[in-house]
């Protein structure tokens, strides 16, 4: 899979090639994926997405639902592209995630704009709240959504700290779900690679 910076219905592999590619290639995805998954508390977990990742994704769209004509492609190209980091910012899915589905129903009411409370703070400079959900809102006056995409905008400073290898912290202050973390080096080295 090329990694172009840009992703396009004319960069993208043929269904045969990239059923070739997935064989071999599959574990690497999981690992790269895994990497760059960052949980928070015991039910959140933040997953930092790439042009890698959504390479894949867009790809398995097309495999799955055995899309080959070029609008089905495009359209698939236009919902996941977004979701690509662009040298200033990390993007992201959020999950919320309780195996239970009462006690789901019951959180998911009680957090109700947390998405809205999602920050990184890189070490000595201020906190960056993330921009949620752009395409569309996830919430209502009853729940939020399990699932929301996160954007985090950064300044020059703070992609520069980040590349000269300072400690991130991602976190939460909704009231219901206080909770942070130190970013793992390995993770954060990863990230720091989406930053120009």
């Amino acid at each position: 899979m090329q990694l172009t910076g840009n992703i396009t219905a004319d960069n993208l592999m043929t269904l045969e090639a990239y059923s070739k590619w997935r064989k071999a290639h599959k574990g690497d995805i999981i690992a790269h994926r895994k990497l760059r998954s960052v949980h928070l508390g015991e039910h959140i977990t933040v997953q930092f997405e790439s042009e890698l990742t959504m390479r894949y994704q867009i790809q398995e769209m097309l495999r799955v639902e055995k899309i080959f004509e070029e609008e089905g492609i495009q359209q698939e190209v236009e919902s996941y592209a977004p979701l690509v980091p662009d040298g200033s910012n990390w993007k992201a899915t959020m999950l919320i995630e309780y195996p239970d589905g009462n006690e789901r129903k019951r959180e998911l009411a009680r957090l109700i704009g947390v998405e809205d409370r999602m920050f990184a703070e890189v070490e000595g400079l201020a906190r960056v709240y993330a921009i949620a959900d752009e395409d569309l809102d996830r919430e209502n006056d009853e729940k939020t959504s399990a699932v929301h995409f996160l954007r985090f905008e950064f300044t020059p400073a703070m992609c520069s700290a980040m590349k000269a290898g300072a400690a991130v912290k991602l976190g939460c202050d909704h009231t219901n779900y206080p909770a942070h973390v130190t970013i793992a080096a390995e993770t954060l080295a990863s990230l720091a690679g989406d930053l120009k």
